[in-house]
């Protein structure tokens, strides 16, 4: 199955908030003469609708969420937590994170495209797992800091995450730079309102 591309509010009136996927929020009107009663979901469902969460905040095909399912389930610590670590270390959702994309498609274009430098070095792979000490910063062009800065501008005001820094220069042409402090903790998770233990055993008959 491919990476999503359909129509983002269809998934996050059904899903709830994907702040990963887009920072706009559905304008939900209800008439309170006919209010609408939740309908009963199998417990299938439930596990279905969290696995897609997760598939579509960090904009992950179906094999490539399995596959990080698998890894975690071979590492040391509960799969759970150690699955959304795989995942909040990507470089994408990093990137995403520091503020320097709004969105985390907006950040695997800008590595796709090759703005991104990691420890001085171009790495055009979203998937990079980044690793505590690592510096993410835009390449010295022009057109890299415009679209960087203009990122950061427009996230101002979204929390920064106790594992992520990000430096400040009044100069210019300096980088615009970031850097990793350490593994993210589950507290400090992007998707507030997951259950990732549903995820594990949506997959448990895979893994």
């Amino acid at each position: 199955m491919s990476r999503y591309r359909g129509p983002r509010f269809k998934k996050i009136k059904r899903l709830g908030s994907l702040p990963g996927l887009t920072s706009k929020q559905p304008r939900v009107v209800r008439d309170p003469r006919n209010p609408s009663r939740p309908k009963k979901k199998s417990q299938y469902r439930i596990r279905l609708e969290e696995k897609q969460k997760l598939r579509f905040h960090y904009g992950l095909t179906e094999r490539q969420l399995l596959k990080y399912v698998r890894i975690a389930g071979k590492a040391k610590g509960p799969t759970g937590q150690v699955l959304l670590q795989l995942l909040e270390m990507r470089l994408d959702n990093t990137l995403f994170r520091l503020g320097m994309a709004s969105t985390i498609p907006q950040a695997r274009q800008l590595v796709n495209h090759r703005h991104i430098l990691v420890n001085g070095r171009i790495v055009d792979i979203p998937s990079y797992r980044c690793k505590p000490r690592d510096i993410l910063s835009g390449r010295e062009k022009e057109k890299s800091r415009a679209l960087i800065q203009n990122y950061l501008d427009s996230t101002a005001k979204r929390p920064l995450p106790q594992h992520l820094l990000l430096f400040h220069s009044d100069d210019p042409r300096d980088l615009l730079k970031g850097s990793v402090k350490q593994i993210i903790d589950r507290e400090g998770v992007g998707l507030k309102e997951i259950k990732e233990l549903l995820v594990v055993e949506y997959y448990s008959r895979q893994i």
